[in-house]
């Protein structure tokens, strides 16, 4: 009984850390300079916490879709935070 409820638990928690990955992104939104230059700053302070900041061109836009879709669930960012970023990383990327 105990294996059955441990391997259960394990199961639940396996399911959860594959959850939904936010998919707010699926295209430009925000182009004024203001709302630039918040992106930039969430993406220097969200981003920065955990790792060094990945140089905008290291991904053409749809690969910061891919990879934004992944951290900004991390980095805790609301819908419109993980926009800003993107946005930001867009428009400064040479791709």
């Amino acid at each position: 009984m105990k294996k059955l409820i441990s391997g259960m638990i394990l199961g639940s928690v396996f399911m959860v850390s594959c959850g939904p990955k936010s998919v707010a992104v699926t295209g430009p939104k925000y182009t004024s300079s203001e709302q630039l230059a918040q992106g930039k700053t969430i993406f220097e302070n969200s981003c920065n916490k955990c790792h060094k900041l990945p140089d905008p061109a290291k991904h053409d836009d749809q690969g910061w879709i891919k990879t934004l879709s992944r951290m900004a669930p991390k980095a805790k960012l609301s819908d419109d935070q993980h926009q800003m970023v993107y946005d930001y990383l867009i428009s400064v990327n040479k791709k």
